[in-house]
């Protein structure tokens, strides 16, 4: 029964339900709010943009705690699945919060407001995507199966920055109107409650006996899981890899609305329209390709690509210029942010292994809590970074708010961070995807040696599984299988 649910579709649909809020609440966040708070409340980009980066920090706290909570957590549902039920209707209604409008406040009361709510929003997504994250190396063992459910993860992760990035462009026709925002909320917290609590229902857990490990240590414990090589290159491919797309989201309505004058008459829709059905295909076809290749091709051969698309955007970016050509190369852009979902997320699920090599110790939560801190940690700065440089290039909220255009400078300024912030962090995540040691063979090792060290496995190690397991570790091989490596720095 155990084999046959985990070559079920319906399985690896319900598995993946989850991700539409995992994707989609970041994608309407990282396009729209921050022109929530510059143009329909008139505050300013640099003070809009460091809301998010609080909350970050706010998630350095909570998101290690969160994994060691879930991993001394005992529950007839399984530890992860109970606080992902919990998480589906915490999430919904935090989001909603982050939305409301608040009048007649002082710039300081106004701003303190939004922190506090997207504090509450972080929690709520800390309480769902931690224990989520860290539930597939709890369902399934196998390295191919594992990429085939992460695959299909990330094809409803697309679905869901589709659903995203249209639905809002549909509603919010002017984007100075705070009520318009209110209503995507309330459409999207509806949404999430659903598909987290379809995840609940359609998955499954393996017992296990809860870590024992004091709640007041977690922060430490936590930070224990940069120890490992893999987990350290990972992460950068994390940060680089999703930071290059969320300065294509956290742009978008900028550059349609200020440079190209084309938010208004559906063209902005169209625009998101093909970027993220690009997304939705290519997560796709990656999925496919993947188990046939590796867990890193997507992005070795999707990034290169989109690339070169993304400087052609700088021979159409202006007033008048042929849309239908802006259209192709953000459906080839768009091909290109599905290779770092698709390698990301099936890269994570191999994360606990290398760590239980380590410690001895199967803590997927923490191990998830990390990512999830680590993710949010890329779109708080991507917000800050963007809001500092729109004010640095002279971003006018004032203009914004009395729907004016940007000065021609601002407009070109606008185009430059566009185009070349995301090629910097692409070029970078190559870089990183090409010296991660592990593909399918060093995973085989790194199991093959938890089961010797379990007393499951009679084998003796060769010089050459020595070697991958130091590689892959970043440790001697008589220093791995150490409780002490989970508990000091």
């Amino acid at each position: 029964m155990g084999k046959n649910r985990e070559n079920s579709f319906l399985a690896k649909c319900s598995y993946g339900f989850a991700d539409i809020y995992g994707g989609g609440a970041f994608v309407v966040i990282s396009t729209f709010f921050t022109v929530f708070l510059t143009k329909a409340l008139g505050m300013s980009p640099a003070l809009a943009g460091t809301i998010p980066l609080i909350g970050k920090v706010w998630d350095a706290i909570t998101d290690p705690i969160m994994g060691n909570i879930v991993d001394r957590t005992s529950s007839r549902f399984g530890a992860k699945r109970f606080y992902i039920l919990l998480g589906s209707i915490i999430s919904a209604i935090t989001f909603l919060l982050l939305w409301t409008s608040v009048g007649g406040q002082s710039t300081g009361g106004q701003y303190a407001f939004y922190v506090l709510m997207y504090m509450l929003f972080s929690t709520g997504f800390t309480i769902v995507m931690v224990p989520y994250n860290g539930l597939l190396p709890d369902m399934v063992d196998d390295y191919v199966k594992r990429g085939s459910f992460s695959g299909i993860r990330t094809v409803f992760s697309s679905l869901g920055a589709i659903i995203a990035g249209l639905v809002p462009t549909i509603i919010i026709k002017d984007n100075t109107n705070a009520s318009q925002y209110f209503l995507v909320a309330l459409i999207f917290s509806i949404i999430f409650f659903v598909v987290i609590l379809l995840t609940f229902l359609g998955t499954w857990e393996r017992e296990k006996e809860p870590v024992n490990v004091p709640l007041k240590k977690s922060l430490v414990q936590s930070f224990t899981v940069y120890k490992s090589f893999s987990f350290k290159l990972f992460i950068c491919i994390f940060l680089a890899g999703q930071g290059a797309a969320d300065f294509v989201t956290g742009l978008a309505v900028y550059y349609v609305d200020d440079v190209l004058n084309a938010y208004s008459g559906g063209r902005f829709t169209i625009m998101m329209g093909v970027l993220l059905l690009a997304q939705f295909s290519g997560t796709i076809i990656f999925s496919i390709v993947m188990p046939r290749t590796s867990k890193k091709f997507p992005i070795l051969v999707g990034f290169p690509v989109r690339i070169l698309a993304t400087i052609a955007l700088l021979f159409f970016s202006h007033e008048g210029a042929p849309f239908a050509i802006i259209l192709v190369l953000s459906f080839i852009i768009g091909l290109g942010m599905a290779a770092s979902s698709v390698s990301i997320y099936a890269i994570l699920s191999d994360m606990a292994d290398v760590d239980e090599l380590i410690t001895s110790i199967s803590r997927p939560g923490i191990v998830s809590g990390m990512a999830t801190f680590i993710r949010k940690i890329a779109t708080g700065l991507s917000s800050t970074i963007i809001g500092l440089l729109l004010m640095m290039i002279g971003y006018d909220e004032t203009l914004a708010s009395e729907k004016l255009r940007q000065a021609a400078s601002t407009q070109a300024g606008i185009t430059q961070l566009y185009v070349w912030a995301p090629i910097i962090l692409m070029v970078l995540t190559i870089i990183f995807a090409v010296i991660f040691p592990m593909n399918k063979r060093e995973f085989d090792i790194v199991k093959k040696e938890i089961a010797r060290r379990k007393g499951e496995d009679s084998s003796k190690a060769t010089d050459e599984e020595i070697k991958v397991c130091e590689k892959v570790t970043g440790f001697k091989y008589n220093e791995l299988w150490k409780k002490e490596n989970a508990v000091k720095l």
